[in-house]
């Protein structure tokens, strides 16, 4: 696999050494999770699926998901 799974969190500027400034994105990588496996057998064709975990807020936890 190629390539990176973020999410955006904005734009900022960065300097060169001769004082140009360069337009750059500030991208999160976070913990990717194989969401599901395609087979040739199954599906017709060989893929992963990955997801982005990102964490609820504890006050979005319910009790059984907390254990």
């Amino acid at each position: 696999m190629e390539g990176i799974l973020g999410r955006k969190l904005g734009m900022t500027q960065i300097f060169t050494a001769d004082g140009a400034t360069v337009p750059v994105t500030v991208v999160e990588a976070g913990p990717c999770v194989v969401v599901a496996l395609r087979t040739v057998e199954k599906d017709g064709y060989d893929a992963d699926q990955i997801g982005l975990v990102e964490a609820k807020p504890p006050r979005k936890v319910t009790k059984p998901m907390q254990g």
